[in-house]
């Protein structure tokens, strides 16, 4: 019987003080699978990663989150995943919720488990809140899906799920186009709690995504919609 492999595609962008903590928090939970993607970073985020045993794939530029994640994904089915998981590279993610993911994905029969902060209540900073909900509703009036956490990036797919989502965005609308093509490819999906951990690391991180990126994000949905 073939041995099923679960695979972690990790884009990032300077990540460079946290991403061997990430990757060594992985591999000590037996994902010893895990694909970096190193977008056009400015530090040393790539070395680091293969130096803690990633697989590492570089974008001589920085392309955006979007661009990093499906290159990631594309690394894992090249490489023979049969789940791929997806997760930010900057240590919020719980591990444990990542073996949870992995069980939903191997024994359920869902394509798609998508992982949500606002399932079970946490402490979440209340401006993250707020961009949640308004990405809720804009996702909901786009496409139809109403899912509680439109712009979670820990999110697990089977191989034939993950082959068939294309035309998304290379930036932060990728999140939110995962969502339609779900509905556009009558995936099964699943929504599951997960905690989140805020550090003062991903809280500065969060200080740099302004509002102007929020808006522009916006449009481009609106665009792609009616074009």
């Amino acid at each position: 019987m073939k041995l099923l492999k679960t695979y972690i595609a990790l884009p990032a962008y300077n990540e460079s003080k946290v991403i061997g903590d990430v990757i060594s928090t992985l591999k000590n939970n037996n994902f010893e699978n895990v694909v970096v993607v190193d977008d056009g970073s400015s530090d040393n985020t790539g070395q680091i990663a293969s130096k803690y045993g990633a697989t590492v794939f570089t974008h001589v530029i920085n392309r955006g989150k979007g661009a990093a994640t499906k290159t990631a994904i594309e690394a894992c089915l090249r490489l023979g995943a049969d789940y791929v998981i997806t997760m930010d590279s900057d240590g919020q993610h719980v591990v444990d919720d990542i073996k949870k993911m992995d069980t939903q994905l191997r024994k359920s029969k869902f394509d798609v488990i998508l992982g949500s902060r606002f399932i079970d209540t946490n402490n979440i900073p209340k401006i993250k809140v707020v961009y949640n909900m308004i990405a809720n509703l804009v996702t909901y009036l786009l496409f139809g899906i109403w899912v509680s956490d439109s712009q979670s990036g820990l999110r697990g797919y089977t191989a034939q799920a993950a082959d068939k989502i294309s035309d998304v965005g290379d930036q932060y609308e990728y999140e939110t186009e995962i969502i339609r093509e779900i509905g556009r490819n009558n995936l099964k999906y699943k929504e599951i709690p997960i905690k989140v951990l805020y550090t003062k690391y991903s809280q500065n991180k969060l200080k740099r995504q302004s509002l102007l990126s929020g808006i522009n994000t916006f449009f481009r949905l609106i665009f792609k919609a009616i074009s």
